[in-house]
């Protein structure tokens, strides 16, 4: 009975170390950098103004390096032709010279204080709010990883995956249907390759041919803009109509056989991620019905802590791209 007694205590110990470990919170800087976020909000402004493909970019930036080794920077380290971020599953991830703009000026002002991991995510915020999306807290205290290779990057979430493999990928992360669900809406900003529509356009199953969950209206329209052997690098919205704005658009447009990417289409095959995407429609859902807005931002928060390293787990980089 003793022995059983210590051996739970031992576990329980364990346990509140490892949840203590991982614990974030709003304003980790307000003593040792007070400045960090209005500094990486501004440089984000900045370079939104260059490129109005910025906050998309910032977005998928966040999502890509939190799927990889949890939210630790890795995705931003450049340590030769194995790095993680030369994935193919990371290709088209851009935004690192803003990342390491904020932590040039960061280094400048504190020293040693903030992580690339946590600039990854305030950067995120920012740029949902700069697309008219929701202004929300962050849980800051990331401490940024060691670890970058290519090969951890292999099993990323796919636009060719079945909402199956999209359900058992997030929930490796512990992330649930409706985190899937909200975080997929994420595409309501930014450009896809035409290279990611060929499968779904024109060889969608053995014997080729379409992919019948898309609009007969709106067929004729994806393939104008991306015609069968042309160019794979012609680009076009994800969010038919509302590309420029953070908004639940794109689930309107997945209810009504509008959705551009195969992945975003196929939350309306399951029984359980299309109750969440009608969720956010109906006659009374501005009154009594769920708050995209406000689901999003639960989602994306929760995303946020993914295998985060904190205390003596990580380190501080000097540089994004680089190991200390």
């Amino acid at each position: 009975m003793g022995f059983a007694f210590l051996f739970l205590l031992l576990l329980l110990s364990a346990f509140c170390i490892e949840v203590s470990q991982g614990q974030l919170s709003v304003g980790f800087y307000a003593n040792t950098c007070p400045d960090a976020e209005s500094i990486v909000s501004s440089v984000v402004r900045n370079a939104a103004r260059s490129s109005s493909n910025i906050p998309p970019v910032l977005l998928r930036l966040h999502f890509h390096d939190c799927f990889v080794e949890g939210c630790d920077g890795s995705i931003l380290t450049e340590n030769g032709p194995n790095a993680e971020r030369h994935a193919f599953s990371h290709q088209g991830v851009g935004g690192f010279e803003v990342i390491e703009q904020a932590k040039a000026q960061l280094e400048a002002t504190c020293p040693g204080v903030v992580s690339c991991a946590d600039i990854v995510a305030l950067a995120a915020r920012d740029a949902i709010v700069l697309a008219n999306g929701p202004l929300y807290d962050v849980p800051t205290g990331r401490r940024d990883g060691r670890v970058s290779d290519v090969s951890l990057a292999a099993n990323m979430p796919d636009v060719s995956d079945s909402i199956q493999q999209l359900k058992d990928k997030f929930l490796q992360k512990g992330l649930s249907e409706k985190d899937l669900v909200l975080l997929s809406s994420a595409h309501t900003i930014g450009t896809t390759a035409c290279f990611f529509m060929t499968k779904r356009l024109y060889n969608f199953s053995p014997g080729g041919g379409s992919d019948p969950a898309i609009n007969p209206d709106f067929l004729p329209e994806l393939k104008s803009i991306c015609p069968q052997n042309g160019d794979v690098n012609l680009r076009l919205p994800m969010d038919r109509g509302s590309e420029g704005a953070f908004d639940k658009q794109i689930l309107d447009n997945v209810r009504n056989g509008l959705a551009v990417l195969e992945s975003d289409a196929r939350l309306y095959d399951d029984d359980s991620t299309r109750m969440v995407v009608d969720s956010y429609f109906g006659f009374l859902n501005p009154i009594f019905g769920s708050s995209f807005e406000a689901d999003f931002v639960e989602s994306i928060v929760k995303m946020g802590q993914i295998g985060v390293k904190t205390g003596s787990n990580g380190e501080i980089r000097r540089v994004c791209t680089a190991f200390n």
